[in-house]
């Protein structure tokens, strides 16, 4: 399982360790399931998808939701069918919370209510800010983890608090009893400054590839400027320029600047993982993936499955 924040080079490490490994690829990228959203959400290139064969890539409309339950249960079921036939499963990704359901599973939530709903999301729409303060008071952790703008998740946080008395994160805790894979956990380490740096450089790289012809299509294709889809950082971004909320250069720095608030949330997971071992490797064009294969190799003589 190749981890690791954005713009690190986990893709091309994956891709390069699943190559000389004769496997495939299990993406647990939250947007890379949909179609049409390609430049911001960087997807492999057709060529490398060609090459190697990628799971849970381009399977949705933009108009659709997807969740970590979804997540887990498609990621499952292709994991099953890879390692029945013979190959080897190299899973992908960046978004923690999906990697996390995964190797942990759900807990059994309490099923949505929608008179408590209806009042949440009444809430959020007079006064988004104090909804967010809310979750800092009643499940700190969780404000941490989930990103300011992000409304589905934030009022499914305060919901599972007023009907069950407990904090999201405890529920969580309380389900990360027992593994359900036991994979090679690893990730590229590079440090902070050129990480920055390339996060600015991939930002600079997608506008210039034509991330905002993208978002137009997108509209004009009927996708709402509201989708879920449009969470993925750049995307709204591009949607505040196109609809007039700021110039392009605003959009730009502010995507950047969301993409470095969002690699540091994931080295700090990386950072107190609670999954297992975390092996920190060399990038791809250092060297990364044959240190990688090495250590996949001492993971299997030590009884470590995927």
């Amino acid at each position: 399982m190749v981890a690791g924040p954005t713009a690190s080079g986990k893709s091309a490490l994956g891709l390069a360790v699943a190559e000389a490994l004769g496997g495939e690829i299990v993406s647990a990228d939250a947007f890379a399931v949909y179609r049409g959203l390609d430049i911001g959400t960087d997807k492999p290139a057709p060529e490398a998808r060609r090459r190697i064969q990628h799971h849970l890539v381009d399977i949705l409309e933009p108009t659709a939701r997807f969740s970590a339950g979804d997540f887990s249960r498609q990621a499952d079921t292709a994991i099953a069918d890879i390692v029945t036939r013979g190959v080897t499963p190299v899973v992908v990704g960046g978004t923690h919370f999906y990697l996390r359901a995964l190797l942990f599973g759900l807990f059994d939530g309490p099923p949505r209510d929608a008179e408590v709903r209806a009042r949440l999301q009444q809430e959020w729409d007079s006064d988004p800010d104090g909804m967010r303060r809310r979750l800092e008071e009643v499940d700190p952790a969780s404000a941490l983890r989930i990103t300011a703008g992000d409304r589905q998740r934030i009022l499914r946080a305060l919901e599972v608090f007023e009907l069950t008395g407990v904090p999201l994160t405890v529920h969580w805790q309380r389900q990360r009893q027992q593994l359900r894979y036991r994979p090679l956990l690893a990730a590229p380490r590079r440090e902070r400054a050129d990480l920055y740096a390339r996060i600015g450089a991939r930002v600079d790289m997608m506008f210039s590839q034509g991330l905002v012809a993208e978002v137009r299509g997108l509209l004009s294709a009927g996708v709402p400027s509201g989708a879920h889809a449009f969470k993925a950082i750049g995307y709204g971004e591009v949607v505040g320029y196109v609809r007039g909320h700021w110039d392009l250069d605003t959009a730009v720095a502010r995507t950047k600047h969301a993409s470095r608030l969002l690699a540091k949330r994931q080295l700090s997971w990386l950072r107190h993982l609670r999954e297992g071992r975390l092996h920190w490797v060399s990038p791809v064009e250092a060297g990364g993936a044959e240190d990688l294969i090495h250590l996949w190799h001492r993971h299997l003589e030590e009884g470590g499955v995927s």
